[in-house]
């Protein structure tokens, strides 16, 4: 199973007037990091970067000046992610400015059924919350000291740590005892496997010494009867 964990950074909120400006992914495989990743810088042409924006992650308009446009890069983000499961925190908003921009190229939208988003996983698994991937990273015991901003590769490494640790940690995806095909199902989630364990032909040889027997029934008849197994025998 092929799954790639994705964040964006944008000009502002709105997908319909905003632009994308940076992505970066981490392809896992059966819930394992590859290694392959994916990261650009955008130009969003005319748009500028929202100073509210600018105060999260920190891109400057001077410094995608030179960075190619959505155009040059759509085909390299439809061919890192084909086949993948996409997934993101929050991916509504993700989600929403990925589509606008196939659709200025006349792209097909990513279906829905391709897409998970962790926050959802989150808000399930700790309807308490809180659930930003800050919050997630602080009770998995994943290192974020290093993320004073956000940024779509690093947002997406500490994700697919924190998605890993939601599905059931590292141990879920080794598959101890699968046979057959894979042991996950079609939304991701890892199934319970039942492994036969078989029964000892003969029984281990008991480990307490006749001493010790002996001094235990010596303290057992010393309590006098009071022993709460001692009224349940009688």
């Amino acid at each position: 199973m092929r799954e790639i964990i994705f964040d964006t950074e944008t000009t502002g909120l709105d997908n319909k007037t905003d632009r994308i400006i940076e992505i970066g992914g981490i392809e896992l495989f059966n819930h394992f990091p590859t290694g392959n990743t994916l990261h650009l810088y955008i130009n969003p042409g005319d748009t500028k970067v929202h100073p509210d924006a600018l105060a999260i992650h920190g891109i400057t308009d001077e410094f995608l000046k030179d960075k190619p446009v959505f155009a040059a890069v759509a085909q390299d983000i439809v061919s890192f992610f084909q086949g993948a499961k996409w997934i993101a925190h929050n991916a509504n908003f993700d989600m929403g400015f990925i589509n606008a921009e196939f659709g200025r190229l006349g792209l097909p939208a990513v279906p829905q059924d391709q897409v998970i988003d962790t926050l959802a996983l989150a808000r399930r698994k700790n309807p308490m919350g809180p659930n930003s991937l800050d919050a997630l990273c602080r009770r998995y015991g994943i290192d974020n000291s290093h993320r004073t901003r956000h940024g779509a590769l690093l947002d997406s490494e500490l994700l697919a740590e924190v998605y890993i640790e939601m599905i059931g940690g590292r141990q879920a995806a080794l598959g101890l005892g699968q046979t057959g095909s894979s042991s996950g199902n079609a939304a991701g989630q890892e199934e319970d496997i039942v492994a036969a364990v078989r029964r000892r032909p003969h029984a281990l040889p008991s480990r307490i010494t006749i001493e010790e027997k002996t001094a235990h029934e010596a303290l057992v008849a010393s309590l006098g009867g009071k022993g709460l197994w001692q009224r349940y025998d009688a």
